[in-house]
């Protein structure tokens, strides 16, 4: 607070002004700086109710401990009611929002037209003894064994071609006739070779009947014998090259030598390739035709690395095609590889399965399903329930399946296990008997869920 300067001591320092004011006394100077006393202590007390409590004393007054009493007692007797009216409020709504999509949904009763028009089907389960088994993408391949690439052994014009491509023929069929100036050659020296030989046995013989006679010596016998044995050495050296030269020694055509010989297939098959023209100059070096036995066919498969020891040869398999979705070919492993491809990292391994129709193509795409070592070794399987995969639709995220008895068609979900090509195990959610939809479960899910919308917006 700040003081007006009043002291008495101010008045003796003071100059008098130039002008002449009227004189104050002593005492009226006194009673002034009081009343500044007064006024500004006034003015302090003012400024502090200002900023203080704002209440008259009549609010600030002290309450009736008794009242206080008796409104505690009131509010306290009012809060639960009013929270146990929102709380029970809430749960209703909640129960009303979420209770017709995820309770539990009554059996679907539907006449015996509805289930005719909506192609509904259901059948009985059992269980049935499955068995652990891998799965592989496969391409099919001919047997490598039964496959032969039809060469000519020498240079030839092709003078006859008789095979297509696709034909089956038999071991041994011609399948185009070649001109070779060497066969030629080689077939008139086997010619000469028959010819000495023929006349070197007729002087040989009529040696021993003269040496019987006692007409010629022994020494002349001896000589006819040795030209005898060369000439049938150098007959069978000619024969020996024709045959090195794919040729079967055959006899002449009124004395001339045969310079024309035929390719032919070393066992029955397929013609899979064919390259052999009317005209053109095979080269030994080119093949003409691929022959492939496909009765009994090759399905590879690439292993990887952590499966390699759940399989062994021997094990069964099935191989399926997109060709055919609805057949299965029976096979067996034959074959593992010893050596990792160090690309890929896998091994390879081979099916074989019987193609005596023809219906398997090389080349195809396939699905190989081998089974396991422990069900191969140890006969290892369980006993579980098959459903069809059409049978298995999602119900709130839930796999569900459709069961039918006299009360309707039921939804329950299931435990799904490993897919078994067009069929899939359930590990628990039915029983052996239970008559499960196969053919219509997305109708039935669809009038289902036309219902709970209905309902809902009802609420």
């Amino acid at each position: 607070m700040s003081h007006f300067a009043c002291s008495p001591t101010s008045r003796a320092t003071t100059k008098p002004h130039p002008f002449k004011t009227p004189s104050i006394g002593r005492s009226s100077m006194k009673n002034l700086c009081s009343l500044s006393r007064l006024l500004a202590l006034g003015f302090s007390a003012l400024i502090l109710v200002g900023c203080g409590n704002t209440e008259s004393p009549a609010t600030t007054a002290k309450p009736d401990p008794a009242a206080n009493k008796a409104e505690d007692k009131h509010a306290t007797s009012e809060k639960p009611d009013a929270h146990e009216g929102k709380d029970k409020h809430a749960a209703s709504e909640k129960a009303g929002a979420h209770g017709d999509g995820h309770g539990e949904v009554e059996p679907l009763k539907l006449k015996a037209d509805e289930i005719q028009s909506a192609g509904i089907k259901s059948e009985p389960i059992s269980a049935q003894d499955v068995s652990e088994q891998l799965t592989l993408t496969a391409t099919i391949r001919p047997n490598q064994d039964r496959i032969a690439h039809v060469v000519p052994r020498v240079p030839g014009r092709i003078v006859k071609v008789n095979a297509n491509l696709g034909d089956q023929v038999k071991a041994g069929q011609n399948l185009a006739v070649l001109d070779s100036l060497e066969v030629g050659e080689a077939h008139s020296a086997y010619l000469q070779a028959a010819t000495q030989r023929a006349l070197a046995k007729a002087d040989f013989e009529r040696a021993e009947r003269l040496h019987t006679d006692q007409i010629i010596a022994q020494k002349d016998l001896l000589r006819a014998n040795a030209e005898y044995e060369k000439s049938k050495s150098v007959l069978a050296a000619a024969g020996n090259r024709l045959r090195m030269l794919g040729v079967n020694a055959v006899p002449a055509i009124d004395g001339k030598a045969v310079s024309t010989f035929p390719v032919s297939t070393p066992f029955a098959g397929t013609v899979i390739e064919k390259h052999a023209i009317l005209g053109e100059l095979s080269q030994p070096d080119k093949q003409l035709f691929t022959v492939a036995d496909l009765s009994k066919l090759w399905i590879e498969a690439n292993l990887f690395e952590k499966d390699v020891g759940r399989v062994q040869v021997g094990a069964k398999a099935v191989v399926s095609v997109a060709a055919y979705p609805d057949e299965v070919f029976e096979g067996m492993l034959t074959y593992i590889a010893s050596v990792a491809d160090k690309e890929t990292r896998t091994v390879q391994a081979r099916v074989e399965v019987a193609n005596l129709d023809g219906r398997l193509k090389p080349e195809m795409f396939a699905t190989a399903v081998i089974r396991t070592t422990a069900t191969t070794r140890q006969g290892a399987s369980v006993n579980a329930l098959l459903v069809p995969t059409e049978a298995v639709v999602l119900m709130n995220g839930q796999p569900t399946v459709f069961v039918e008895d006299d009360d309707g068609f039921e939804p329950r979900g299931v435990v799904l296990g490993q897919k078994l090509r067009e069929r899939v195990v359930v590990k628990s959610g039915l029983t052996a008997g239970d008559r499960v939809v196969t053919a219509g479960a997305y109708a039935l899910k669809a009038r289902i869920m036309k219902s709970q919308l209905g309902e809902g917006h009802g609420h």
